[in-house]
């Protein structure tokens, strides 16, 4: 069996040319999740052409590089966690409890429905609800008694240590 050299040039030429095609596609495909990933990453025109740039240049070390200096989080994670803290924030503003049992309350109720708190009290005038510590109603400057207007009284809450 005699040595063709021409065919082991022609199947060495087929695969170079496969071999070259595999990793031109490589090369473009990098190129393209780059420019997807840091779009997703950062609005900064710069930074966007930088990192694609290092990639087309560099190939491989480029988009290690490109990895090592990338913002960590996409701007969907960061959008996410930045509402996650205001909800939070903004429950632990909106939290009202009875200063007594540390139930939760409505900000309208005049009387703790569990233990029986006086929280707020009524204008006499205009029967809007105020806070205990005002002595005049901000919305009729009506001067307000200290005790207060309730039609029942709360009920006494009995501490079994004074008893003794």
């Amino acid at each position: 069996m005699p040595f063709d050299v021409s065919a082991l040039g022609a199947v060495l030429q087929i695969l170079v040319a496969f071999f070259g095609a595999y990793f031109l596609a490589i090369w473009i495909s990098l190129i393209v999740w780059t420019y997807r990933d840091i779009r997703a990453r950062s609005r900064d025109l710069f930074l966007q052409l930088l990192s694609v740039m290092m990639v087309v240049v560099f190939n491989l070390p480029g988009l290690l590089l490109y990895f090592l200096l990338r913002p960590r989080d996409t701007l969907a994670e960061s959008f996410e966690r930045e509402l996650a803290e205001e909800s939070l924030l903004q429950d632990i503003e909106e939290k009202q409890v009875c200063p007594v049992c540390h139930q939760k309350i409505q900000p309208d109720f005049l009387l703790c429905p569990n233990c029986h708190t006086k929280l707020k009290r009524q204008c006499e005038n205009c029967r809007r609800i105020l806070n205990l510590r005002w002595n005049v109603c901000p919305f009729c400057a009506t001067s307000v008694s200290a005790a207060g207007t309730m039609a029942t009284p709360p009920p006494m809450m009995v501490d079994d240590s004074m008893e003794r």
